[in-house]
């Protein structure tokens, strides 16, 4: 659990659920255990290697929202241990999220690694910095041949973060993780292919 995290989440009434439903000392203890402050080295390499999150932010209708954003695996950049960064494409321009960070700059970030059933939460403050105003951090969140169209960028000053448990998680596999998965296998067959082609090659 990191610092903060279940100052953040752990609401009076989220409290007395805990307690309703038997899992309130157990939280304590966690609460009171040694915490790291900012990303280690496991979240710092989660969060590389993520190709896509939901970030939920706050709207002045009172109503939350939540929006998927994806990319090239890495697009997701950790400036530090308690900054993580993206760039901002060109969407479907209803602006929503960018509109709901206008009242409030709180926002709660989840990432998914589907095929290792690991699930990492992260509350943030959230900062948009123009492309204009800052060359160089643009240069550095900028992924290789991505076309698609930049509209700002995104920092995420981290408060809080904890992994949930993988209960539930089903794992699921891109395309890149079937082919490299099979690798071996396509390989081992080709070589049995071309040493069969010897062999009858032979017999003629």
């Amino acid at each position: 659990m990191a610092v903060n995290f279940a100052e953040i989440a752990f609401t009076d009434a989220v409290k007395d659920m805990q307690v309703k439903h038997g899992s309130r000392k157990a939280y304590e203890r966690m609460e009171k255990s040694n915490v790291v402050d900012g990303l280690s080295a496991n979240e710092i390499e989660f969060i590389r290697n993520q190709d896509s999150f939901f970030m939920a932010s706050f709207g002045a209708g009172d109503f939350p929202y939540i929006q998927h954003r994806g990319g090239p695996k890495g697009f997701l950049k950790v400036l530090d241990s308690k900054r993580i960064a993206f760039i901002d494409y060109t969407g479907n321009k209803q602006y929503i999220s960018i509109g709901n960070l206008v009242t409030n700059k709180n926002v709660a970030l989840i990432m998914v690694d589907y095929p290792n059933r690991a699930r990492l939460k992260i509350y943030a403050k959230a900062e948009i910095v123009e492309l204009k105003d800052n060359i160089e951090l643009f240069k550095s969140l900028s992924p290789d041949d991505y076309k698609f169209q930049a509209e700002r960028m995104m920092i995420f000053h981290i408060e809080a973060y904890d992994w949930n448990c993988p209960q539930h998680i089903t794992p699921r596999y891109t395309v890149e993780d079937i082919e490299r998965a099979l690798a071996p296998q396509r390989e081992y067959i080709t070589k049995l292919e071309s040493e069969l082609k010897k062999l009858k090659s032979h017999e003629q």
